[in-house]
């Protein structure tokens, strides 16, 4: 059943769960780490490397102890040894740390950050409520909805 460099080490399973999510077996451990959101193929490799695990094994053939290990990394990201720029909330707002949330508490604080924004009447926050673009991009050609849509000229 194994594929390529692959060795039969154990059963195969299809299904795996870390961090909260489940990965398909057939997917290198990088990709699959991937699934889970707030975790990119990067951040997948360095967890990889942290765990002493070979990048290039499928997640189907871990172990169940290679499994809690690389679980126990992504749960507990920002207490391992890698700098501050891998996070993906550097400097929180309330705390001031530097943070790396996965799964839904990424989606709660996206969710209060924009709500503060709002609060406070920003010009993002103001932007984000008229569901229009935040980052500067024009608006006279792009982002146009409902009636706006098309060209048409004044009868005469």
């Amino acid at each position: 059943m194994a594929k390529g460099n692959e060795k039969a080490e154990g059963e195969f399973k299809y299904l795996v769960r870390i961090g909260g999510t489940d990965i398909d077996g057939n997917k290198k451990i990088p990709v699959g780490l991937a699934l889970i959101k707030g975790i990119g193929v990067r951040t997948g490799e360095v967890i990889c490397r942290l765990a002493g695990v070979d990048p290039e094994k499928r997640i189907g053939y871990l172990s169940d102890e290679e499994v809690e290990k690389l679980d126990s990394i992504v749960s507990n990201f920002q207490e391992q040894k890698v700098p501050s720029w891998l996070f993906n909330r550097r400097k929180d707002y309330e705390t001031g740390r530097d943070m790396h949330v996965i799964g839904s508490d990424l989606a709660i604080a996206l969710r209060e950050d924009l709500n503060r924004l709002r609060k406070i009447r920003s010009y993002r926050g103001i932007r984000h409520e008229l569901g229009l673009p935040v980052r500067g991009q024009r608006t006279r050609t792009s982002f146009r909805r409902g009636i706006t849509v098309g060209v048409s000229k004044k009868k005469k």
